[in-house]
């Protein structure tokens, strides 16, 4: 996660920072968590990361 907000005009504002930063777009993710009733609703930005080094245990798929 690289920025969250419960305020929209921050969150557009982030974004327009990390245009200029000239940040590729598609490892961007916007979440929107909404709060409903008790929570606020509150926007989040995460940055995907590849991780090549990464190898997922199969071994628990072969149980």
């Amino acid at each position: 996660m690289i920025f969250e907000t419960r305020d929209g005009a921050e969150l557009r504002a982030q974004l327009c920072r990390l245009r200029e930063a000239r940040v590729d777009g598609s490892v961007i993710r916007i979440d929107t968590l909404c709060g409903r009733l008790t929570l606020p609703t509150t926007y989040r930005l995460s940055r995907f990361v590849a991780d090549p080094a990464y190898e997922p245990d199969h071994d628990h798929f072969d149980r």
